[in-house]
């Protein structure tokens, strides 16, 4: 019997169709005692849909339910019910997340090597992923998938798993820059890079992602999202690129890109109201680092 348990986490916000699609094969999965799921937690971020009474009324002896009182967004939710998991390791799934039933099988045992940090579920049609410092930016992008295990530039917080200890060793997803969603999954994986810890893609832990199914497009309009996601790109290089030398080309890049594309102004100022947030975690990381930028971005030179 592997000795590490895993608790399921799924954030839910008016997400009661994909429930009922996904939620099925999420409990076959529990069934599996291979996967060793000990707990299924849904965290509602105050929906307005049906979808905790469908819970309630179909699952309640299977799924743990967490209400917020009020929407807080993806990263408050996750960090709800990982607080409140009972076991070691998290598992995150959205709820447009179908895994296999043996998802979990192959991956557990990547965490009897004490360094890794977490481990990155097989997506259909995407492999693990290079980071980059392109232009004065920190880029990401996913490569073909492979047959073996490796390492990963960031973990999913919609399709992968996570040791809690660590986890809250790191203070959870930051919900104070990256809320609502975007850039908050790849903010955890650098700062555990940045300590010294390893990430890792499974490819034997296959799933089926819809991407962006769970982002609310009538809250949320394209354009909207896109600024979102570029501002907290932003975001993310100012708290965590801590090198000097990589940020004076970041400042360079910044305002060839304004000069470039006068609209991204508009990214720029969003990001600077929360600049007072910026410097006490910007210290925090120069502090608890152990492993330069510089190193990280050697290791996926691929």
């Amino acid at each position: 019997m592997n000795k590490f348990s895993v608790s399921i986490i799924i954030p839910n916000w008016n997400g009661q169709e994909l429930l009922e699609k996904n939620l099925p094969l999420i409990l076959e999965a529990k069934k599996n005692k291979a996967n060793n799921i000990k707990e299924i937690i849904i965290i509602d971020d105050k929906s307005s849909d049906d979808s905790v009474k469908f819970i309630l009324k179909n699952y309640s002896r299977e799924v743990r339910v967490i209400k917020h009182t009020k929407n807080r967004g993806f990263s408050a939710s996750v960090n709800t019910a990982a607080r409140m998991a009972k076991y070691d390791l998290l598992c995150l799934l959205n709820s447009d997340v179908a895994p296999e039933k043996d998802f979990l099988e192959k991956l557990i045992d990547n965490f009897n090597n004490e360094k890794v940090f977490a481990v990155s579920l097989h997506e259909k049609g995407f492999g693990p992923a290079l980071g980059k410092f392109t232009d004065g930016f920190i880029v990401h992008e996913p490569v073909a998938e492979k047959n073996n295990s490796e390492e990963t530039f960031w973990v999913s917080g919609g399709s992968g798993v996570f040791r809690r200890s660590y986890w809250m060793d790191l203070g959870g997803l930051d919900e104070k820059l990256f809320s609502p969603f975007y850039w908050e999954d790849v903010d955890i994986s650098y700062r555990g890079l940045k300590r010294g810890y390893k990430l890792l893609w499974e490819s034997k832990s296959l799933v089926f992602h819809e991407h962006e199914v769970t982002v609310n497009k009538s809250r949320f309009s394209k354009r909207s999202r896109q600024v979102i996601q570029e501002r907290n790109q932003l975001l993310f290089v100012w708290k965590n690129l801590t090198s000097k030398p990589l940020f004076k080309k970041h400042l360079k890049g910044l305002l060839n890109r304004i000069r470039s594309h006068p609209g991204y102004i508009k990214v720029v100022i969003a990001a600077l109201l929360k600049i007072n947030t910026i410097k006490v975690e910007r210290k925090k990381e120069i502090k608890e680092s152990v492993v330069s930028d510089e190193a990280i971005f050697s290791m996926f030179n691929r």
